[in-house]
């Protein structure tokens, strides 16, 4: 059997060495020209992102370059603070959640994919699929097509392929927020290495980590009317957190800050696959970044599908498996990333009402047992 995966972020990747575990062949075709080995910013693989990693045998080098991030806490835009809570369970072995630049994991997984025998294509945008019951031909911009057995899309929350596979399914859902994140090198500022210090501040949110190294890795979310765009973001940013009571407005002054970027979800998608065509990772279940798992929802998705594929007694029976598996957790996990964002989104009356209960609810989630449901799930081979 050979599968065409496409997409080559995080997902397309993992997918293709979990179905090589399982004796399927994964060719990956992906959009852009070249590889994403300088885009993005930073961002959390949980424990469970990172078990399920080890299950493919692709955690060691993706731990190499990332730091350990296993604990959070909560302050208010006053400087109170207001809780603590995990992130993520300490796995067996002693494994934390950590954090990485994205660049640096899209590059370990894409290398360890390369260094497996996958082939990558670059330059090969999804324009339309032909399925015939027998084969799937993926058709690309460049005049090109690739036929397979399976077609696994794995191209992001903008996919293509949902668009070709349900011209009705639901649009990107903006969440009201602009994401940003930097990081400060020797940035001179005390704390713990290791924990994540989470501001809700009284125009925006700031969140951001010390590094054993001594250098701040901040990420910020700015409400803003979707396309309301300045010509220069740092002032508009810093200026939202130049009445609370931290240091984030003159550590966003002293570094880089991008262009920011919309954040956006998926509502639920009413059609995961239909015939040899699957939708998979942002692709079928995009979450906002507030949950820190997207790319560990990604990796458990590639794991369960090849455990399906294996097991099925067709693709027809697999897929149907893999939904029935996946759906109802990934839609948990979008829906408690949303409450988390509408929070940083909050009004002025919401954001008063928000930190006076916000300590009850951490102190009710103090315990890991209380995101056990979310950590905890394992798949294997």
């Amino acid at each position: 059997m050979k599968a065409l995966i496409i997409g080559c972020g995080i997902a397309g990747p993992v997918t293709a060495m979990a179905l090589r575990e399982v004796g399927i062949d994964a060719e990956i075709h992906e959009a852009y020209g070249q590889g994403a080995d300088d885009v993005g910013s930073f961002l959390n693989v949980a424990s469970n992102g990172l078990a399920a990693l080890r299950e493919l045998g692709a955690h060691r080098t993706v731990l190499s370059q990332a730091i350990p991030t296993p604990r959070m806490v909560m302050w208010s835009g006053s400087g109170k603070r207001l809780g603590e809570v995990a992130n993520g369970l300490r796995l067996d072995d002693g494994t934390v959640s950590h954090t990485i630049l994205r660049s640096d994991l899209y590059r370990s997984i894409r290398d360890e994919a390369t260094r497996r025998g996958i082939r990558i294509s670059y330059g090969k945008r999804l324009v339309s699929y032909d399925d015939d019951g027998a084969q799937v031909t993926a058709r690309f911009e460049d005049g090109t097509e690739a036929t397979g057995d399976l077609l696994i899309a794995c191209d992001g929350v903008h996919s293509r392929t949902r668009a070709i596979l349900d011209p009705g399914a639901p649009a990107p859902r903006y969440s009201g927020l602009y994401g940003f994140g930097g990081i400060v090198r020797d940035a001179g500022v005390a704390g713990e290495p290791g924990v994540y210090n989470m501001v809700f501040g009284k125009r925006a949110f700031f969140g951001y980590t010390v590094a054993g190294s001594g250098d701040v890795w901040w990420f910020a979310n700015l409400p803003r009317r979707l396309g309301d765009v300045p010509e220069d973001w740092k002032p508009v940013l810093a200026g939202a957190f130049a009445d609370d009571a931290n240091f984030s407005a003159e550590l966003i002054g002293r570094g880089e800050v991008g262009p920011g970027l919309p954040i956006h979800d998926l509502p639920p998608v009413p059609v995961w696959h239909r015939g040899r065509v699957l939708l998979t990772g942002d692709a079928a279940h995009a979450t906002s970044p507030s949950s820190g798992q997207g790319a560990s929802l990604a990796v458990e998705d590639a794991i369960v599908l090849a455990g399906c594929l294996r097991d099925g007694a067709s693709h027809t029976e697999a897929f149907e498996r893999f939904e029935a598996e996946r759906r109802p957790r990934v839609e948990r996990v979008v829906a408690y990333s949303r409450t988390i964002s509408n929070s940083k989104a909050a009004g002025p009356v919401a954001r008063v009402f928000r930190d006076l209960m916000l300590p009850f609810f951490l102190r009710k989630s103090a315990s890991q047992e209380s995101l056990a449901w979310m950590y905890r799930y394992q798949p294997s081979l």
